[in-house]
């Protein structure tokens, strides 16, 4: 298998996780999506250019990083299982997973955006924020109950979650929010997240120019 990402986008840490979760074995192939060049040499092989992207063992080209995961959870035994075997077990994991994307992740994105240019337009701003904080404090309630996002086992939701949350605690009050603050630091100690900072870090250190939103 051969995954293609970019260590500082969401979405590719995402998967990362599940990968480093099942332990299984890939060939990394990391496009620098600031580089031209990069993108061309990429865009000609997936001319939509989206990261990540998984190329399987029988050389299907599977893009979205929930359908990534699913494939991982299924082709390999080994490790964490993602998602439950239960049908409504399986089903609430896929709705977090979808709640975080669409409500959190994307939402973040377009806030960095407005600060990548330099937007001075305080409203939306605020209505973004407010949205985000409507997110987390469902999330928050959901951890009241829980040791992972959706029960005791770790799950595709928590893969989804935990970029987030690690991207967002300078910005955010996440200290607020005690089970969130909780599940934070137990998501710091994950060994699946240390080897997937490990990457952020090296990626972080090579670019030499200012902010950039990444997705």
């Amino acid at each position: 298998m051969e995954l293609f990402y970019y260590p500082l986008s969401r979405y590719s840490q995402k998967v990362l996780i599940a990968l480093y979760e099942k332990q299984a074995n890939f060939y990394p192939r990391v496009i620098d999506i600031h580089d031209p060049f990069s993108r061309q040499q990429f865009k000609a092989s997936y001319p939509t250019g989206k990261l990540p992207l998984l190329k399987t063992r029988a050389g299907e080209l599977l893009p979205e990083s929930s359908i990534i995961i699913e494939y991982i959870d299924n082709e390999f035994s080994t490790g964490t299982q993602l998602i439950p075997t239960h049908p409504s077990q399986a089903l609430d994991v896929r709705l977090f997973d979808r709640i975080i994307d669409n409500d959190l992740s994307n939402q973040l994105f377009k806030l960095e955006k407005l600060q990548a240019r330099q937007l001075d337009d305080p409203l939306q701003v605020k209505h973004l924020e407010n949205e985000i904080n409507q997110t987390l404090h469902q999330l928050n309630n959901k951890l009241t109950d829980n040791h992972w996002l959706c029960g005791d086992s770790f799950t595709l939701a928590d893969c989804a979650l935990i970029p987030c949350i690690m991207q967002m605690r300078r910005r955010f009050k996440l200290y607020e929010f005690d089970a969130l603050d909780r599940y934070l630091h137990q998501a710091e100690l994950r060994g699946a997240w240390i080897q997937v900072e490990e990457e952020i870090a090296l990626a972080g250190n090579a670019i030499s120019s200012g902010f950039r939103p990444i997705p």
